[in-house]
């Protein structure tokens, strides 16, 4: 059930790449909405640009043409700085592949952003609190046992536990989710899931989650299809 108030929309986006003399167009005018405290599943074949669409919505690239709005801002021409701060404070994202920093332990991953976000003084300042808030993640989602160790001694499971607790630490408006169960087996991938439908349900977390999985994509409030770049009618 879709709720309140739109958060996020995108307005006839368009991104194509180049390879040589060949041009190849991904996303081909696509119109998205995301409402809060609502949780939307991107699916589609490989190739129909759900990935694409979620990179260029969490602003990790530029799209050729159309429009991103976060609340009442217009996102995307943003200038870089700006872009990187609003990344660090609003958007949360998690991959399929963790991306964990594999010297530093679970705790010191989850604080990772919020580190980059303050100065070394200021850092000083609130690193108590924010120690605090990381470890109580890592507790909500069971690792309050694992603070201290490095992902090469976590399992697939516990590992984007520590992902999606690190995109959660900077208190987002949004959770942009690309393929978070991709890399797990069927039994760890539901428990993922079964995760972020309690973030959503209990702390209302808007969520846009990729997946090519018809059973994973039926868990969300509702379901938008791409297909060669455009998003089907329903």
């Amino acid at each position: 059930m879709i709720k309140a108030s739109s958060l996020l929309r995108v307005r006839d986006l368009r991104k194509s790449y180049r390879s040589g003399d060949h041009r190849l167009e991904v996303l081909r005018g696509v119109d998205f909405d995301l409402a809060t405290g609502e949780f939307v599943a991107v699916v589609g074949q490989s190739g129909s640009g759900k990935s694409t669409l979620l990179h260029l919505m969490g602003l990790l690239d530029a799209a050729d043409s159309g429009e991103i709005e976060l609340g009442e801002m217009r996102i995307d021409r943003l200038p870089s700085a700006r872009r990187d701060r609003l990344r660090n404070s609003a958007i949360g994202m998690v991959f399929q592949a963790y991306h964990l920093l594999p010297e530093l332990d679970a705790l010191e991953n989850v604080l990772a952003p919020l580190m980059v976000r303050h100065g070394v003084i200021e850092w000083l300042r609130v690193r108590r609190e924010a120690r605090a808030r990381a470890a109580e993640l890592l507790a909500r989602f069971g690792l309050g046992g694992r603070l201290h160790h490095k992902p090469r001694q976590l399992s697939g499971g516990e590992m984007q536990r520590v992902a999606i607790a690190r995109a959660l630490v900077t208190q987002p408006r949004v959770l942009l989710a690309d393929e978070p169960t991709g890399n797990l087996d069927e039994a760890t991938g539901g428990e993922i899931l079964d995760t972020l439908c309690e973030l959503n349900r209990a702390d209302g977390l808007s969520i846009v989650l990729v997946t090519h999985d018809a059973a994973i994509a039926r868990r969300a409030d509702r379901i938008v299809r791409l297909a060669a770049g455009r998003v089907e009618a329903a």
